[in-house]
C-alpha cells in the first residue's frame, strides 16, 4: 500500500508544469523621450502563442518574423505554451523594432540560451527573415533612456550604432544579424562597443558649409536685415520679384546663425532621430537645420501629428530656420496652425488616449512675390495686375501671422553692375561674428530667466525692463504707430528689433536711429503699401 502511494505521489510531482519566465528590455518613444518597456517572456506547458500590453499590429506580427528567424538560424521554436506581456501595459506599443527583445526572451524562456546576462542590455532592432536586423528610429532617446537606467549596455542595429553611441557613460554595440546577439549574449563571442567622440565629431563638422554671404551680389540692406534677424532670433519675410534673389539670401541664413551648442544639437538630433531622418553616417548634428518644405504641404506634416504622432517640419527645424518659399501659395489652414507654435515655442499634439509635445523654437523666414504677376514695385518692369488684386493677393497672409514676423523686407533686383562686379563681398563669417557677439550680450541679459535666451523670446515684462529706448527713440515709434497703422503687436516687434540692433552696435541704450531702423523693416504694415 506504501509503495503504490508513493509511486502516485512521484507520477504527480513529475506532471507539474514547469514554468520558465524571463524578462528582457526595450523601449518606447514618446514624443522626443523614451520610456523603458520591460518585455516577460513566460513559457510553459501548452500551445499557442499570446502577445498582450497593448502591441499594435507591427508589434503583433512579429511571431511570424521571428518564427522564420529561428528556423533560418537553426533554433527550434517552442511548442508550448508562450506568453509575452510588455509592461506597462497601459502604453501602447508600436512597430517592428521590438522582434528582437521578443527574440531573445523566447530563447532564453525556453532555455536555448543563457538568461543571465540578458538584464544587462536594453536592445531594440527589427529583425528580417534571415535574422538580418534593420535600423530603427528614435536610437538615440532610447540610449539616453538606457544610461538613465543604468543598463551596461544598448543592443542596437550597425546602422543606429553611432547615433546611438554619443551618449557617453554606455556600451554601444552595434549588430548586423541576430545570430550575433545570441553568440554575444550567450558568452560564444564578443562585442566591440562603438565609440563617437562627442565633442570632437561636434566640432569637426560644425564650421563646414558650402555657401556663403560672398556669393551674393548687391542686396546690402537685406543682408543687413538678415543679420539683425540672425542677431536676435527674429522671423523674416522677404517681398519681391521673381529672380530678385529671395530664396538665395535665405539659404545663406544659417551660415550667420550663431553655432550650436552641444545640448542643442543634442536635442535637435533627438527629434530627427525620432522622425527617423538621421542616416548611418551620422552620430550628431552640428549645424543648424534648414527646412524647406513645398507650398503643397498639409498641416499635419507641418506643424506634426498623424495616427501615430511624429514630429512635423516646425520640430525638425527646432534650433535652425524654416524656410516657407511663396508663402500666400499655402493654404490658409496651414499658416494658421503655425500662430501658437510661433509665440509658445512648442507644438501640442492631443488625442483622445494621449498628448504629445514636440519642441518647436525656430526662425521662419518666408518670401513672397508682391502680387501674382510678381512685378509690383518693380523699377523697370511694369505690373498688369487689376486693381485690387495687389490687395487680395497680400490679404491670402492673414494679420495675426503677419503681425507675428518681426521684419518685412523688400527686395529688388540687383543691376547689372553690381553682378558683373568685382567688389568684395563680406563673408558669413565676419557677419557670424557679429551675430555671436551679440548674442552673448543676451545670453548674460537674460541669463536669470529660464527658456529666454534672444530678443525675439521677450515677453511685456522684459520688453518694459530692457527694450525702452530713450526720448528721441519714443518720439519716433510714436510718431510711427500714429501715421503708419500699427497694431500693438507690431509696436512690441519693433521694440525687439530696435533692442537687437542697439546691441549690435554695443549700445546698452535703444536711441532713436535704432528705433528708425527697425521702423523700417515693418513695410507690410504701413497702410496704402499695397495700394
Amino acid at each position: 500500500m506504501s509503495a503504490l502511494f508513493v509511486s502516485v505521489f512521484c507520477l504527480t510531482w513529475d506532471t507539474k508544469p514547469k514554468i520558465m519566465l524571463v524578462k528582457t528590455f526595450g523601449a518606447a518613444v514618446t514624443g522626443i523621450d523614451a520610456i523603458t518597456i520591460t518585455i516577460e517572456v513566460n513559457v510553459t506547458r501548452g500551445i499557442r502563442f499570446f502577445l498582450v500590453g497593448l502591441p499594435d499590429n507591427a508589434v503583433k506580427e512579429s511571431q511570424q518574423r521571428i518564427e522564420s528567424v529561428f528556423k533560418e538560424m537553426g533554433h527550434k521554436w517552442p511548442g508550448k505554451r508562450i506568453v509575452v506581456n510588455m509592461a506597462p501595459a497601459d502604453t501602447r506599443k508600436e512597430g517592428s523594432a521590438y522582434d528582437l527583445p521578443i527574440a531573445v526572451g523566447v530563447l532564453a524562456a525556453d532555455e536555448q540560451i543563457q538568461s543571465h546576462r540578458i538584464s544587462d542590455f536594453m536592445m531594440m532592432g527589427e529583425l528580417s527573415l534571415d535574422g538580418s536586423v534593420h535600423p530603427i528610429k528614435g536610437a538615440l532617446p532610447i540610449a539616453l533612456k538606457a544610461r538613465e537606467e543604468g543598463f551596461k549596455g544598448f543592443i542596437v542595429p550597425k546602422k543606429n550604432a553611432r547615433e546611438a553611441a554619443v551618449v557617453q557613460e554606455l556600451d554601444v554595440y552595434g549588430v548586423e544579424s541576430f545570430k550575433e546577439v545570441v553568440d554575444f549574449l550567450s558568452g560564444r563571442m564578443e562585442l566591440t562597443p562603438e565609440v563617437v567622440d562627442t565633442e570632437a565629431e561636434f566640432l569637426k563638422e560644425q564650421s563646414k558649409s558650402e555657401i556663403d554671404f560672398a556669393d551674393v551680389k548687391g542686396q546690402e540692406s537685406v543682408k543687413r536685415a538678415l543679420e539683425v534677424a540672425a542677431a536676435g532670433g527674429h522671423n523674416l519675410i522677404m517681398v519681391g520679384s521673381p529672380g530678385s534673389g529671395k530664396s538665395m539670401l535665405a539659404k545663406r541664413l544659417p551660415t550667420i546663425l550663431p553655432p550650436l551648442t552641444l545640448d542643442e544639437a543634442l536635442e535637435t538630433t533627438k527629434i530627427h532621430s525620432v522622425a527617423g531622418k538621421l542616416n548611418g553616417n551620422i552620430s550628431l548634428l552640428t549645424r543648424r537645420p534648414f527646412r524647406s518644405p513645398h507650398h503643397s504641404v498639409s498641416d499635419v506634416a507641418l506643424v506634426g501629428g498623424g495616427s501615430f504622432p511624429q514630429p512635423g517640419e516646425i520640430s525638425l527645424a527646432h534650433h535652425g530656420v524654416l524656410f516657407l518659399d511663396e508663402l500666400p501659395e499655402f493654404k490658409r489652414s496651414v499658416l494658421e496652425v503655425m500662430r501658437q507654435p510661433l509665440e509658445d515655442r512648442t507644438i501640442s499634439i492631443s488625442r483622445a488616449r494621449f498628448t504629445v509635445d514636440y519642441p518647436a523654437s525656430f526662425m521662419m523666414v518666408a518670401s513672397m512675390n508682391p502680387c501674382p504677376c510678381g512685378f509690383y514695385n518693380h523699377p523697370e518692369k511694369e505690373c498688369v495686375c487689376s486693381p485690387g488684386v495687389v490687395q487680395k493677393y497680400l490679404s491670402r497672409i492673414s494679420g495675426p501671422l503677419l503681425d507675428r514676423i518681426d521684419l518685412h523686407i523688400e527686395v529688388v533686383p540687383v543691376p547689372f553692375e553690381k553682378l558683373s562686379g568685382q567688389n568684395a563681398v563680406e563673408k558669413s563669417e565676419t557677419v557670424r561674428e557679429r551675430v555671436i557677439r551679440a548674442r552673448k550680450v543676451q545670453s548674460l541679459r537674460f541669463k536669470d530667466y529660464p527658456g529666454v535666451h534672444c530678443n525675439a523670446q521677450m515677453n511685456t515684462k522684459l520688453l518694459a525692463r530692457f527694450a525702452t529706448p530713450d526720448e528721441g527713440g519714443q518720439a519716433i515709434l510714436k510718431n510711427a504707430m500714429e501715421h503708419l497703422d500699427f497694431s500693438a503687436r507690431a509696436y512690441d516687434r519693433i521694440l525687439k528689433v530696435a533692442r537687437t540692433i542697439a546691441d549690435l552696435d554695443g549700445s546698452e541704450l535703444i536711441e532713436a536711429y535704432h528705433v528708425g531702423e527697425a521702423v523700417q523693416y515693418r513695410n507690410l504694415d504701413r497702410a496704402g503699401w499695397a495700394g
